[in-house]
């Protein structure tokens, strides 16, 4: 699905925007419905939520640098969710992405679960709760173009949720705003991105923290390590990889071990900073 201007429509069952919502695009098949955790005696109500579909799972843990999310599918996504409740801890909200006539079978809904594990896992913006992966299911050339059309749908939605497991770190390369950010040993490339900003690959940060760094700093940047997105190279840790920070200031932290603003120490090849260039 090309990036163009859509319509969702959002229906709020008892009045809430924190609480059950559901989307939809009007003239698609594809329906998500999200609930919290505490809400599922209320969301148990709902005819949708019993339908075959795959099920997303999404909370944090405090020992990752990353949200967390579990992907599982049901013929009754429902019941599966009830038995999570009793057994995985971590989750506050869920996802059910299904169709509003109840159409999916165990086999679609099994190619779902497949390929969204996949697309999850090399999209890389949340840690992946299942232990095991998903084998994909046989399915005629035909119906796996359908339900490849039908993801495109849910990737949408979930992101409308709140939930962009399926949207690229990076933008798209004619949209590229390459910023630098640099200090001492420390050097990094960075993009702004709709939920933050995003370091690439490659990108170098100062050793030791200063001694005024603060607790944030060093617990990011260790979270960071244990998840070996940060890696010790020749007196530097460097990124193994993309990874999104929620602010130009948390990124800037983590780069040069030490308290900073972003906003400033963010610069284009120009050398003017974000500030002069977005907020002013």
């Amino acid at each position: 699905m090309n990036k163009r201007p859509q319509t969702i429509q959002i229906f709020l069952p008892d009045g809430s925007p924190t609480s059950i919502r559901e989307a939809e695009i009007t003239n698609r098949l594809v329906k998500a419905i999200l609930f919290p955790r505490n809400k599922m005696q209320e969301a148990s109500k709902r005819e949708i939520v019993h339908h075959t579909g795959v099920y997303f799972l999404f909370g944090t843990n405090e020992d990752s640098s990353k949200s967390v999310v579990y992907i599982g599918e049901g013929e009754n996504c429902f019941n599966r969710i009830r038995s999570h409740n009793r057994k995985k801890d971590f989750w506050t909200h869920c996802v059910i992405v299904t169709t509003k006539t109840d159409e999916y079978t165990k086999t679609d809904g099994k190619y779902l679960e497949y390929f969204c594990l996949e697309r999850a896992k090399e999209i890389d913006r949340y840690k992946i709760d299942n232990d095991t992966g998903s084998k994909k299911p046989s399915l005629s050339e035909s119906r796996e173009y359908d339900l490849l059309d039908n993801f495109e749908t849910a990737k949408m939605l979930l992101a409308t949720l709140g939930y962009p497991i399926f949207e690229d770190k990076r933008k798209s390369k004619r949209n590229r705003e390459v910023f630098t950010c640099k200090g001492k040993k420390a050097i990094a490339s960075g993009e702004l991105i709709d939920d933050g900003i995003v370091v690439l690959k490659g990108g170098k940060c100062n050793l030791v923290e200063t001694p005024t760094a603060g607790n944030w700093i060093r617990n990011m940047r260790q979270r960071l390590i244990d998840d070996d997105v940060l890696i010790e190279d020749n007196g530097v840790l460097v990124f193994q990889k993309d990874h999104i920070f929620n602010s130009p200031s948390a990124a800037a932290g983590t780069i040069l071990a030490r308290r900073a603003n972003g906003w400033k120490e963010w610069k284009n090849k120009e050398g003017m900073t974000l500030d002069e260039l977005k907020r002013k």
